[in-house]
């Protein structure tokens, strides 16, 4: 995806920290806010039998007197026990594996070639069972080959081409991200800071200011192949709405803009529709059709319509590369 000589340009600290932000996990917008959630992490070093290193990212080094008493911990009670939104298990020697494995495999490639193999590197640890994590929002997600990321990307952004995401609030640009892509991958990764003087003078109503943005972009990196325009608040909460068609009934109501929409994006949008549309027809079904005779007609019209879009009918899984489910499993506070 990223050449091997990708320039970041426009971004000050504040930009920065507002990109960052869109990828903190958060909850979603219907669950309850929590004042005593456990906050921070813990990270446990065993070497199989016995714990060597304890470690808390909030508090520090935690004593391991107490927890060798009980040792073997499962990871979900190790963060229980010490007030912890997340722990990591590690057996000795584990991440040297990885990065021995990694220089044997490692291969002419870009950034998002290398990443993708240190992910496969261990994931295979965690089968094996040297590293556990808990919550495990990734269980079960397939890691894309590079082939696939490639394929995505091209499909939505070819060569010559600009993605750009902006986002605003209270009539103001909150922040955008625009990259650039040549035949090499990402050559470009361009901010706000140096686009807000080239808007002109903005209206406060961001659907006519995007046109603004979109223009500056294009202006300085050349035609877009996809350009994404909302709220800021909005944005994050569509990030990680687990909701069948959030996405699809936000771009309707447009609460989110995609000018211009490429069509890979299209479909996926439709699919997420006709996801939503399926489910308001079943939960009718079963107020109307207590016997349930209709329930089963509308099971197999699922099953042909996921068979026909790459996705498994009742199990309800997405095609191999999903990046909107991808970024969600990600930022979804389990708790």
């Amino acid at each position: 995806m990223f050449a091997g000589d990708v320039r970041f340009e426009g971004f000050t600290a504040t930009d920065w920290s507002r990109v960052l932000a869109l990828f903190r996990p958060r909850r979603t917008a219907n669950a309850p806010r929590d004042p005593e959630r456990a906050r921070g992490g813990v990270v446990a070093v065993h070497d199989g039998k016995r714990l060597r290193k304890l470690v808390h990212t909030e508090v520090g080094r935690l004593r391991l007197e107490d927890a060798q008493r009980d040792w073997p911990l499962g990871v979900e009670e190790l963060a229980r026990r010490h007030h912890a939104s997340w722990a990591v298990t590690l057996e000795l020697g584990a991440l040297e594996r990885i990065m021995d494995r990694f220089a044997s495999r490692a291969r002419a490639g870009g950034p998002t070639t290398q990443l993708i193999t240190v992910a496969s590197l261990a994931r295979e640890e965690m089968v094996g069972g040297a590293i556990d994590v808990w919550p495990g929002r990734m269980r079960g997600m397939p890691i894309p080959s590079p082939g696939v990321v490639r394929g995505t990307f091209d499909s939505i952004c070819p060569a010559g081409k600009t993605m750009l995401v902006g986002l605003f609030e209270q009539g103001e640009l909150w922040t955008s991200v625009a990259m650039r892509r040549t035949d090499r991958g990402v050559d470009l990764v361009l901010g706000p800071d140096e686009i807000r003087a080239d808007m002109g003078l903005l209206a406060g109503d961001w659907r006519r200011d995007c046109r603004h943005l979109a223009r500056a972009v294009e202006e300085r990196c050349g035609p877009l192949a996809l350009g994404c325009y909302a709220e800021a608040t909005r944005f994050q909460e569509l990030e990680v709405d687990p909701t069948p068609g959030a996405w699809a009934r936000a771009v309707a109501v447009r609460d989110v803009i995609l000018a211009p929409l490429s069509p890979p994006l299209a479909i996926l949008l439709g699919i997420d529709a006709g996801r939503a549309a399926f489910g308001a027809l079943r939960a009718v079904a079963e107020r109307i059709d207590p016997v349930g005779v209709v329930g089963p007609a509308l099971a197999a019209l699922r099953e042909f319509a996921g068979r026909a879009t790459g996705e498994d009918g009742e199990g309800g899984q997405r095609p191999p590369f999903s990046p909107l489910e991808l970024l969600r499993k990600l930022l979804s506070r389990e708790r």
